[in-house]
């Protein structure tokens, strides 16, 4: 049935001669034709995603070539395989220090996210919430420690490392990585705590409560998705990490998979692609599982940090 106003509206127009106008905007996407959309949408889109699997597919494809295949390239195709092998992931993971590799690179990851996480959390609220005088000023020149080459702190940072005797120790990285992690990661959650309404905090300090217990029951409940971000900030580029791993570290087994797979399968100018291959893929699969499950989190939360 017709509702009578809009019926009295439209009847008002025909008599004065004007022609109603009506909102189009929302179906203004179904006048696009279908060629159009093609190359407006799916033409980019299909290029894009090719561009960016197309590494993983490569690392996928030599890991199971054989040894001739990867030689050959005119004999054979050099884009697919009918004769697929596992030697080389086999060797990588029995016949070499693979998975002691994986698990420094694990320990030394999570032992630096979590101290990164922890001083991160303290310096951004303290910046964005106790409002004391330079707060701003201490919040920028934080970041700008960021903006500093690794190249460069990693010669003076290699001489205190050496004169405490944590050279080629897993620990020399994990007291070594804050200093890369700690000035985004701050500079992260400083524009998602600002997201969060000061009026909790200040409804909680007329109840009695301190500061530490806002931050521990009201400020980081709120605050996952960006720990959650932070997290995966600090621990991929503790995974992907090389400069450090190369200088701090030097026996074969207390390497990481970054500086270990180049080392341990490059003979001079021979290269076992087979190898080298199997083992970027192999450690590429922890962070591709741990940003299927929280890519989300991620998302908003630099998108709350971006706002501020």
């Amino acid at each position: 049935m017709t509702d009578l106003p809009t019926r009295s509206i439209n009847l008002k127009a025909v008599l004065s001669g004007s022609t109603p106008t009506a909102d189009h905007s929302e179906g203004m996407s179904y006048l696009q034709s279908v060629p159009r959309r093609i190359v407006t949408l799916y033409m980019p889109l299909s290029i894009i995603v090719v561009i960016l699997l197309f590494p993983f597919y490569w690392m996928a494809l030599t890991a199971v070539k054989p040894d001739d295949q990867l030689l050959d390239l005119d004999k054979y195709n050099p884009f697919w395989t009918w004769n697929p092998t596992f030697k080389h992931i086999h060797k990588l993971l029995f016949e070499s220090y693979y998975p002691h590799w994986l698990w420094n690179t694990m320990y030394v990851a999570v032992g630096a996210t979590v101290l990164s996480i922890i001083a991160s959390v303290l310096a951004a609220y303290a910046i964005v919430r106790l409002r004391y005088k330079g707060a701003n000023l201490v919040g920028g020149l934080i970041f700008l420690a960021y903006l500093v080459p690794p190249s460069i702190l990693f010669i003076p940072l290699a001489t205190v490392v050496f004169q405490y005797g944590l050279f080629d120790s897993p620990l020399a990285l994990i007291l070594t990585y804050p200093t890369i992690l700690i000035p985004f990661s701050t500079w992260l959650l400083m524009g998602y705590f600002k997201t969060i309404p000061f009026e909790l905090e200040e409804c909680a300090l007329i109840d009695g409560a301190s500061r530490w217990q806002i931050l521990i029951k009201i400020v980081l409940p709120l605050a996952v998705p960006g720990l959650i971000s932070a997290f995966i900030f600090c621990f991929t580029l503790c995974w992907n990490e090389f400069i450090y791993a190369l200088t701090f570290l030097q026996s074969t087994p207390n390497k990481t998979v970054p500086v270990a797979i180049v080392n341990e399968f490059v003979d001079g100018d021979v290269y076992r692609w087979g190898s080298l291959m199997a083992g970027a893929l192999c450690g590429s699969l922890p962070l591709v599982i741990l940003y299927a499950f929280f890519v989300e989190h991620y998302v908003s939360a630099m998108t709350g940090a971006v706002k501020e």
